[in-house]
């Protein structure tokens, strides 16, 4: 579970790094059964596409960064919000750098303390996503905010 301590407005979680590779490229379009080939034919990604090489799809993004979250924030955090703009592909080659920093807390709903993040997804040192996230988390020991059903689950 994350440190309440960590847990303030400004506060920034700690990065994850990745080397993206050809065969997890690959692997991440065929999990999300996204056959478009640009997501696993060079030649397509070059010549239809204009980039220089296969890249993450979107789905595969959003698991990297829903990863990251809950592999912080723990195994009962529950993702109420994610929204993410990618500008720039991630290709083979590239190491993938995801890190958050806190933008807002609220331990208003009983049960459950709201988690604001800001997202930033870089390789190759440069932005290539930017998002943020709402996380719902155990206010205080034995809370669970997975129980929430329903006119309970508010994100």
């Amino acid at each position: 579970m994350a440190a309440r301590g960590l847990l303030e407005v400004g506060s920034t979680l700690p990065p994850l790094r990745h080397e993206v590779t050809v065969t997890s490229v690959v692997l991440g379009a065929l999990a999300s059964r996204d056959w478009r080939p640009m997501h696993h034919d060079p030649g397509f990604a070059r010549e239809r596409n204009g980039v220089p090489d296969i890249f993450l799809n979107t789905p595969h993004q959003a698991l990297w960064i829903e990863r990251y979250l809950t592999d912080w924030f723990g195994p009962l955090a529950r993702i109420g919000r994610l929204r993410f703009r990618m500008s720039r592909p991630v290709f083979p080659g590239e190491e993938m750098t995801i890190g958050a920093t806190v933008t807002g807390v609220d331990t208003g709903q009983a049960g459950v303390a709201w988690v604001e993040v800001e997202i930033e997804v870089r390789a190759a040192g440069e932005l290539s996503t930017a998002g943020t996230a709402r996380i719902a988390i155990p206010a205080a020991e034995g809370d669970n905010p997975w129980s929430l059903t329903g006119d309970d689950w508010k994100p």
